[in-house]
């Protein structure tokens, strides 16, 4: 009995520090993907900030446009009534649309958060990682961009998505080219919320830049195929053939037949 209880004794500390350990690793293992999860939740709770941020800076706009008003009166004489000046007064209403617009986009940016925050609670364990979803967007967007440059049908149909001069085009390739700096190397990389929320930017400009790229040319080949179909002659038309009248047949020298006689 005493050898077994100076071995309590002298290791009662183990299991202690077994079980510590177990949990620290299981949180090693665990905290990526709860942090992975809460990505979506903390990007929007930053897209809330931000937008509250803007509000605030906003309406201290519309108080230095008011202020610069009234300092504008008061150097030309300050008469309490005076009408504002045009000047002011355009900047005044300029502050103020900034300003409601900074109150709609923080609404839309709570009630925003409180969707994300009911599919965060409704998704299980199982379900996609945010980020998986977004370069599953990201890849769907590439994958549409591939079509033309492998499909020579494609290519030949609206060659204006393969021409990067032109406008839409053009700012198409520039927003895939953002998207692409700033995509991650794999869905389980660790980023921060204000990193999550460009590049989540980024692909949505991305895919409406796609959007209109591709509308514009098929625009462009349908006014095209028009074009041809309008400028190209008609097909000759031989016209019907009216009835001439009969040509008068030549009268060639008919020898006169004279009647017999009768000898008398």
């Amino acid at each position: 009995m005493e050898p077994v209880l100076f071995f309590l004794g002298s290791w009662w500390w183990i299991a202690p520090t077994a079980a510590g350990l177990g949990a620290v690793g299981y949180g090693a293992v665990t905290m990526p993907r709860r942090r992975a999860r809460r990505l979506e939740l903390d990007a929007a709770r930053h897209d809330q900030y931000r937008a509250y941020q803007a509000l605030q800076s906003a309406r201290a706009d519309v108080r230095a446009a008011r202020a610069d008003a009234l300092s504008v009166k008061a150097a030309r004489g300050g008469v309490p009534f005076a009408a504002t000046p045009p000047e002011e007064r355009r900047a005044i209403q300029a502050a103020k649309a900034a300003e409601r617009a900074a109150a709609m986009h923080l609404r839309a940016s709570r009630d925003r958060l409180k969707a994300v925050q009911v599919r965060f609670a409704q998704s299980g364990r199982s379900a996609p990682l945010p980020l998986e979803q977004l370069l599953a967007r990201h890849d769907a967007i590439a994958a549409r961009w591939l079509v033309y440059e492998t499909d020579a049908g494609a290519a030949l149909s609206f060659p204006q998505m393969l021409d990067a001069r032109h406008p839409s085009t053009h700012a198409f390739l520039r927003a895939q080219h953002d998207a692409q700096r700033l995509r991650p190397a794999t869905a389980r990389a660790k980023m921060t919320a204000a990193q999550f929320v460009e590049y989540r930017d980024a692909v949505a400009a991305m895919e409406a830049a796609f959007d209109v790229a591709e509308r514009d040319a098929q625009d462009t080949a349908r006014r095209g195929v028009a074009g041809l179909r309008w400028n190209s002659p008609p097909p000759a038309v031989t016209p019907p053939t009216t009835a001439q009248p009969p040509t008068a047949q030549p009268t060639w020298p008919v020898p006169s037949r004279r009647a017999p006689t009768e000898d008398h």
